[in-house]
């Protein structure tokens, strides 16, 4: 079952929200999100937060969870564990890049957090789709033109091989002090990026060139 998560970035698109969360079946908004969610004309099912960037008035007919602003882990992140906890094994995550930097990177780490517990997700805004990928073959629709880019994610390498890519690759190596996996392009609508060995981050961008 698909769960969205609207997060607290505050390079939040109101309108590309309000597309998105239309056949999820539960939605969550992480602290500032629910204002997103208000300015988008959407019911929650699930608040959750400490509440440090939103102080607006809440809901009275929607389930709140208040966190201590005392945690060991992201608003985002109880939300995820929730989710887990009630059945939900696939995520839909959104305003979760833009603003500090420090905050996007912990976002994208929930990416492989999702894959240990056997969940999977993605982040996902109008510029660009974000994921995580260990060993396997991932296919890739609908993306002639768009550039990508693969980058090696909790380890020292990963080996990688691109089906319709500009700048093809078998088994190549990437490795994480060097930056040789950004912006790739893909040359036709139906392409693979295969993981060898290792764990990656995807970042798929939305932009045809």
């Amino acid at each position: 079952m698909r769960c969205v998560i609207i997060a607290g970035s505050p390079d939040a698109e109101i309108n590309f929200i309000a597309e998105q969360v239309k056949d999820c079946n539960y939605l969550i908004c992480a602290d500032k999100g629910y204002e997103y969610a208000k300015k988008a004309g959407i019911k929650p099912d699930l608040i959750v937060g400490d509440f440090d960037s939103y102080s607006g008035e809440l809901p009275d007919d929607c389930e709140i969870i208040k966190l201590n602003s005392h945690k060991d882990d992201t608003d985002l992140l109880h939300c995820i564990g929730v989710a887990l906890s009630r059945g939900y094994d696939d995520f839909l995550i959104l305003a979760a890049t833009g603003g500090r930097f420090d905050h996007t990177f912990a976002n994208i780490s929930t990416l492989m957090y999702l894959d240990k517990k056997g969940a999977k997700g993605e982040i996902v805004s109008s510029r660009e789709i974000i994921r995580f990928l260990k060993k396997g073959e991932y296919k890739i629709n609908d993306c002639k033109g768009k550039t990508f880019s693969v980058f090696p994610f909790a380890c020292e390498s990963v080996n990688v091989t691109y089906i319709g890519a500009e700048y093809s690759a078998d088994n190549l190596v990437l490795t994480a002090e060097d930056a040789m996996g950004v912006s790739n392009i893909f040359t036709t609508d139906k392409a693979a990026v295969k993981i060898n060995y290792g764990n990656a981050i995807f970042i798929l961008n939305s932009v045809v060139n």
